[in-house]
C-alpha cells in the first residue's frame, strides 16, 4: 500500500468515526425535541400513538430511504454522504452541487479526489445554504409583497424540476440506453396519473431499478 492509499485509508475512516457520532447525536436531537418540549409544558405525547404514527410513515420513508442510500452514497463519497443526510436537501441541493463540481474537477467516482472535492462540495453547499436562510429570515418580511406577488409563484414552484431538468440532459445525453426506458416510463405514468407527480421519492423505486437492470443487462452483453 502506497502513502496516497494509505492517506486514503485512514481519511475514509476518519469520516466514518467523526460522521457516525454527528449522525448518532443529530437522530437524539431530532427525536427528543418534541419530548423535551412535551416534558417542559407537561403535555407528553401519548407513545402508542407516536409508534403507530412512525410505523404509518416508516412503511413508506424506510424503504425510500434505503433506496436513496444506495443510490446517493456512490455519488456523494463517505464525507459527502454523511453531510448530506445530516444537513439535509440532499436531491435538490447537495447531489446537483457535488454533480457539478465533479464534472469541473473532472474526478471520477470512488477515487480519493472524488472523495475530497465531494466532501468540499456539499460543506459548501451546506455553510452556502445556512447563510442564505439566515438572509432570507432577516429580509423575510420586507421582501414578503414580492415573494406573495402572484406572477412568480409559478416560477418558485418549478425552481427544482427546473434544476434537475437541465442536470439530467446531460446523464441522460451520455447514456440514452439506460435512461430513455425510465425516463419515458415514469413521464408517461405522471401524465397520466397527475397525483404520481408529488410522488417523487417513491418513483425512485421503480425507475432507479429499470436504470439498474437495463445497465445490468447492457453490461452482461458488453454494449456498455
Amino acid at each position: 500500500m502506497n502513502d496516497k492509499e494509505q492517506f486514503f485509508k485512514e481519511f475514509n475512516a476518519g469520516l466514518h468515526r467523526i460522521g457516525r457520532i454527528m449522525l448518532c447525536l443529530s437522530i437524539v436531537i431530532l427525536v427528543s425535541v418534541p419530548f423535551v418540549i412535551g416534558a417542559i409544558n407537561g403535555v407528553m405525547p401519548d407513545m402508542k400513538g407516536v409508534l403507530s404514527g412512525f410505523f404509518r410513515v416508516g412503511i413508506i420513508y424506510i424503504p425510500v430511504s434505503i433506496v436513496e442510500f444506495l443510490v446517493y452514497a456512490p455519488m456523494l463519497g463517505v464525507g459527502g454522504s454523511y453531510l448530506s443526510f445530516i444537513t439535509g436537501n440532499v436531491t435538490n441541493m447537495k447531489i446537483p452541487c457535488v454533480m457539478n463540481a465533479k464534472d469541473i474537477a473532472g474526478t471520477e467516482s470512488g477515487t480519493p479526489e472524488h472523495e475530497i472535492i465531494s466532501t468540499i462540495s456539499v460543506a459548501t453547499s451546506a455553510i452556502a445554504t445556512t447563510l442564505v436562510i439566515v438572509v432570507g429570515v432577516i429580509l423575510l418580511v420586507p421582501l414578503q409583497p414580492i415573494l406573495q406577488d402572484e406572477a412568480l409563484l409559478p416560477a418558485f414552484n418549478n425552481v427544482v424540476p427546473a434544476l434537475f431538468g437541465a442536470l439530467g440532459l446531460k446523464y441522460f445525453i451520455k447514456s440514452p440506453k439506460i435512461a430513455v426506458i425510465p425516463l419515458v416510463s415514469m413521464s408517461l405514468l405522471c401524465i397520466l396519473v397527475p397525483a404520481a407527480i408529488s410522488q417523487t421519492s417513491l418513483l425512485l423505486l421503480p425507475s432507479g431499478g429499470m436504470a439498474l437492470l437495463i445497465g445490468y443487462i447492457l453490461f452482461k452483453k458488453g454494449k456498455l
